[in-house]
């Protein structure tokens, strides 16, 4: 496809992602607003709050300044009036990396990869850059580097990642064609991507059920701190909408609790299969699932990041096939290395500040929960790829072959010296179909002629 057009469908692709996370942002509050007031505050006021949150939302950190009239109303101490916002409610990041893989991969397909991929991180950028113009907020100030860096960093590492693992599949013409000899000579390229794109997507789904079975277990703690918000019907709308954005971020918690670490919700706290120790906790409905006590039984999750480890493993092994131990063992400490750095993203992605004094501090150790995840995803895979194969002989019933499914190969050249036990007389005798043994036969025989028709003489 030529270049031109790939980077211009990228430029469009950066676009309406850039486009759908701005609405997704705008929506909830336009519907507040007209619900709410009525239509009569400035619409005008809801741009900078949608854009903050879609800020947010790309990791870059809110610095709050509450004003003094909302403190004296709300009678929160002065001290509190300024503090750090900066847990992202990280839906909106995914689906920007999602999209941008999706576009790098495209771009890649087509055959111009790194034109696609730049195209597009430059598009979200230049995006980030109207969006940070046109939305002055005294409240929620931000610095302009971080608001057009983080986004595009968000959209661009992922599509180059899925160009680059495109490009090793059906070739560039370039870079990757050149380091493949180097890199793949067993295979052991594509055996770490398989696996370590099973054990990424593995610890993260592991999570998102350890989320999911907290809302079945303690679906009356939610329900209860629902309650007690005390809002009406569109504000426990907008208030579940909220709530929902921040589900991936829980479940990376999810999966830093399952490796072990485990995450906290202020400082000087952790929750952890090991034991939790919690203070006072914001009334979020959400953090109703957090457990208030934990059993050591709840250790046994450690095995489910050991079995993601171990399908990561065999997933990389079917992909080596018959190779050495060094090529095992190459693969091994990819999956266990960029697992574990790999969790340690995601953990920083899913931390940060709540609120100020102890709220300062909240989600997963990137340090405690990379070397816990990644040494557990090393000994699933060790299982998986370091095992000796086993060898059997194949059965009568696996060697068994249909005689109508054989193949039997015609005119094979055959010595008959070369058999003991052929006879002088068999091998003197001339072999079947020579010239002189056969008979022309009159195809166009009629009928009645077939009848009629007796041995005829040899034709000279």
């Amino acid at each position: 496809m030529n270049r031109l057009l790939v980077t211009l469908l990228a430029a469009f692709d950066a676009t309406i992602t850039a486009a759908v996370g701005l609405v997704a942002a705008l929506a909830p509050l336009t519907v507040l607003w007209v619900i709410g007031f009525g239509g009569s505050a400035d619409w005008g006021g809801l741009w900078p709050a949608a854009a903050r949150l879609w800020q947010l939302g790309h990791l870059v950190p809110l610095h709050i300044t509450l004003p003094a009239e909302y403190l004296a109303i709300t009678g929160i101490p002065a001290d509190a009036a300024q503090f750090t916002l900066s847990l992202a409610p990280l839906a909106f990041a995914g689906f920007s990396a999602i999209a941008g893989a999706r576009s790098g991969a495209r771009a890649a397909r087509a055959g111009a990869g790194l034109f696609g991929v730049t195209s597009g991180a430059l598009v979200f950028a230049a995006i980030a850059v109207l969006v940070r113009l046109s939305s002055g907020n005294p409240v929620a100030a931000i610095f302009t580097w971080q608001a057009v860096a983080a986004p595009a960093l968000v959209f661009a590492v992922p599509a180059l990642i899925a160009a680059a693992v495109v490009a090793w599949r059906v070739g560039d013409d370039g870079i990757v064609d050149a380091l493949r000899p180097r890199l793949g000579r067993h295979g052991e390229a594509a055996a770490a991507g398989a696996g370590l794109g099973i054990a990424i997507a593995g610890v993260l789904g592991v999570g998102a059920l350890l989320v999911v079975a907290g809302l079945i277990v303690r679906g009356g703690e939610v329900v209860a701190l629902y309650e007690a918000a005390h809002v009406d019907a569109i504000g426990a709308v907008v208030f579940t909408l909220g709530q929902l954005a921040y589900l991936p971020t829980l479940a990376v918690w999810g999966m830093a609790y399952a490796g072990g670490p485990g995450f906290a919700i202020g400082v000087g706290t952790n929750v952890s299969p090991a034991g939790t120790s919690l203070g006072v906790i914001p009334g979020i409905p959400i953090l109703g699932i957090v457990p208030e006590t934990t059993t050591s039984w709840m250790l046994l999750t450690i095995l489910a990041v050991i079995a993601v480890g171990f399908l990561a493993g065999w997933a990389a092994r079917a992909r080596l096939g018959a190779v050495g131990i060094a090529p095992r063992f190459t693969v091994l400490g990819a999956i266990t290395m960029l697992g574990g750095a790999a969790a340690a993203v995601l953990s920083v992605a899913a931390s940060g500040s709540l609120g100020p004094g102890r709220l300062d501090h909240v989600g997963p150790e990137p340090g405690p929960t990379a070397l816990a995840i990644g040494l557990e995803l090393g000994v699933g895979a060790a299982i998986a790829l370091l095992t000796p194969a086993r060898h059997t002989a194949p059965t009568a019933w696996e060697t068994y072959v249909p005689a109508e499914r054989a193949f039997v190969p015609a005119a094979v050249p055959f010595d008959h010296e070369d058999t003991p036990s052929t006879t002088a007389s068999e091998r003197d005798r001339p072999p079947a179909g020579d010239a002189g043994d056969t008979v022309p036969l009159d195809l166009d025989l009629g009928a009645d002629d077939r009848a009629e028709s007796g041995p005829r003489p040899p034709v000279d």
